[in-house]
């Protein structure tokens, strides 16, 4: 076991949520807290591009209405933009690897996973919408758009919001 070499007073942490750490061990923290995050994106990701993938190639393919042709088209675009915003904060990080630019990586590649979110969630409620639209009916492909689109911003936007505003419980640790 080795001990941490002594750290001197400008290199201590100054923000009051109870940690120790450097601004570089901050990042190195954030910076694996955020491929974490990624990989769950890359997953869902992965399998909203795969079954658009595959849609094409079936033979009820030449079925849909123009309207759901377009739809389709552009959650493929959408499936694009959220795989290679996912991909762009690790080809950040070899571009800039040794660079000792973490912590700027960290800000930026941070705001590349927020868009990311709102990406995956256009096309989570895209797909959503053109396979109840496809199998059932366009009323019912709007109600799923709609009950999709209260979903994703009462979990991803209202909740973060009202958690932020209320007390942290007792004895509950630094995030």
């Amino acid at each position: 076991m080795t001990s941490d070499p002594p750290r001197g007073d400008h290199e201590l942490d100054d923000r009051r949520d109870g940690r120790d750490e450097t601004a570089n061990e901050r990042a190195d923290r954030n910076w694996e807290e955020l491929l974490q995050e990624l990989r769950v994106m890359q997953t869902g990701t992965q399998i909203l591009t795969g079954f658009l993938l595959a849609v094409a190639f079936q033979p009820r393919f030449t079925d849909m209405d123009e309207f759901q042709r377009d739809l389709y088209v552009v959650l493929v675009a959408l499936a694009a933009v959220a795989t290679i915003l996912a991909l762009a904060p690790v080809g950040m990080h070899r571009a800039l690897f040794g660079h000792r630019r973490k912590p700027d990586l960290v800000r930026i590649a941070a705001r590349i996973v927020r868009l990311d979110l709102i990406v995956i969630g256009a096309l989570t409620i895209g797909v959503t919408m053109l396979i109840v639209d496809f199998t059932v009916n366009r009323t019912a492909g709007l109600v799923a758009l709609v009950s999709a689109l209260v979903l994703v911003v009462a979990l991803w936007i209202a909740l973060p919001r009202i958690m932020r505003g209320r007390p942290r419980t007792p004895g509950a640790g630094p995030n």
